[in-house]
């Protein structure tokens, strides 16, 4: 944090900006029921919400009373062979401590519903379109929540593990169409080689890719 004079100078040596671990456990302490114990690992640290119905309620109260003003990322993940399968993470940020804090929170398959955290930051609108999209998570009382990157229509969402890698054919008439990606020897796919690592790049095989 810069200190533009020594008035904030020594407002920072009496009042000590709060570390990441220091915030997340006040933010545990005001809901000691639906946080975990936080966990730090590289100067990272995280906090799981552990009733994903809460999500909206946890992440108001890091906004409001703890000043994470920003909302850095909303992503998924898929735990397929996992229940819950999915894991939605949430990187928040505090311009005035100058600290990060992670989120995460579990999902089942059955459910795949969250209450959406637009009404904290605005900008989690794009991202749980984008999560809603390629995962097929949902974000109840999301003011718009259509896709963003596949066209409306399309049946499937291609960041889950049990999407094809090469895609699946589908057929929209007058929307659009899609056929299955030529992996085998294509240009833009690694292969095993004794070369190392460099020579597996698919532009080592053909420099105009």
């Amino acid at each position: 944090m810069k200190l533009s004079s020594d008035r904030d100078l020594a407002q920072h040596l009496y009042h000590p900006v709060p570390t990441p671990q220091e915030l997340a456990n006040q933010l545990r302490a005001t809901f000691p029921d639906l946080l975990s114990v936080a966990t730090e690992f590289r100067g990272e640290v995280t906090l799981t919400v552990l009733d994903a119905e809460q999500i909206l309620s946890v992440c108001a109260g890091a906004r409001e009373q703890l000043g994470f003003d920003m909302l850095l990322d909303l992503s998924s993940v898929d735990n397929l062979g996992d229940d819950p399968r999915w894991t939605v993470v949430y990187e928040l940020y505090s311009v005035a401590h100058g600290a990060h804090l992670r989120l995460k929170t579990q999902l089942s398959e059955e459910r795949s519903e969250l209450p959406s955290v637009v009404p904290v930051w605005r900008t989690a609108d794009w991202h749980e379109r984008e999560a809603y999209d390629m995962m097929g998570i949902r974000f109840r009382g999301h003011p718009d929540l259509r896709r963003i990157l596949m066209w409306d229509g399309y049946p499937y969402f291609p960041l889950r593990k049990d999407f094809p890698l090469a895609g699946k054919p589908t057929e929209l008439p007058e929307v659009a169409f899609t056929r299955s990606a030529p992996l085998e020897g294509g240009p833009f796919v690694t292969v095993p080689t004794q070369g190392g690592s460099i020579q597996r790049e698919p532009r080592a095989r053909n420099p105009e890719a």
